[in-house]
Parts: structure tokens; C-alpha cells; sequence
């Protein structure tokens, strides 16, 4: 269980929680079901407009850098989960969102392959 320095961020959570039970795509259940808070969110969202940028100018990206840059962003329980890293990006990627990061950076793995384009 999370832990707040004050009720307004304890609020927020639970609200942000709450908005999440409605949207019922692959991206907010893995958020819910990670205790993912709304800056948190914000956070994972702007990494990964910062890696559609890369890609779109062609420049090397891989999953280890991605997910060392994730860990900073996500709480002490998830640091080193490459799993919630690459579950994350495949949510996007379901949901038609930074579909190209998935693939980009996981896409080539044996166990995607029958994703693949």
C-alpha cells in the first residue's frame, strides 16, 4: 500500500484510481493494479513521448536504457521490474497508443513474434 505525505495526495490517488476503473482499457489496468499515481502516470506518458521522438529522428534506442529511465519514475516496489517496463509499453501498444515504443523496443523478442506485423 502506498504511503502519502498528506491527505490531498492520498485523495488524488483515490480519485485517480477511481478514473481508471472507468477507462477499463489494458493501460489503466496495469496502472490501477501497479498503484500508479496520476504524476506517476504523467511521468511514464512524457518518457514515452520522449522515446517516440528518438524514434522518429532515428536515433538508437534500446529497452535497457528505457527501463533504467522508467525505474526513476516508478516507486521503490517496481524499480528493477523490467516485466511492469515492457507490460506497460505493450498496454500502449493494445490501446493504440506509442505503438511504435512497443515495438521498437520489444517487438523483436521470440516471445512477441506472433504480434508482429
Amino acid at each position: 500500500m502506498r504511503r502519502f505525505a498528506n491527505i490531498n495526495d492520498r485523495l488524488d490517488f483515490i480519485e485517480f484510481r477511481q478514473d481508471l476503473l472507468f477507462y477499463r482499457d489494458a493501460t489503466s489496468d496495469i496502472l490501477y493494479e501497479n498503484e500508479i499515481t496520476r504524476s506517476e502516470y504523467s511521468d511514464i506518458m512524457d518518457l514515452m513521448d520522449e522515446y517516440r521522438h528518438k524514434i522518429e529522428r532515428h536515433i538508437k534506442v534500446n529497452n535497457s536504457k528505457f527501463e533504467d529511465e522508467m525505474y526513476a519514475i516508478l516507486p521503490d516496489n517496481l524499480n528493477g521490474n523490467y516485466h511492469f517496463c515492457e507490460n506497460i509499453t505493450r498496454a500502449f501498444m493494445e490501446d493504440r497508443r506509442w505503438e511504435e515504443v512497443f515495438w521498437e523496443l520489444y517487438g523483436d523478442l521470440p516471445k512477441y513474434a506472433y504480434l508482429r506485423r
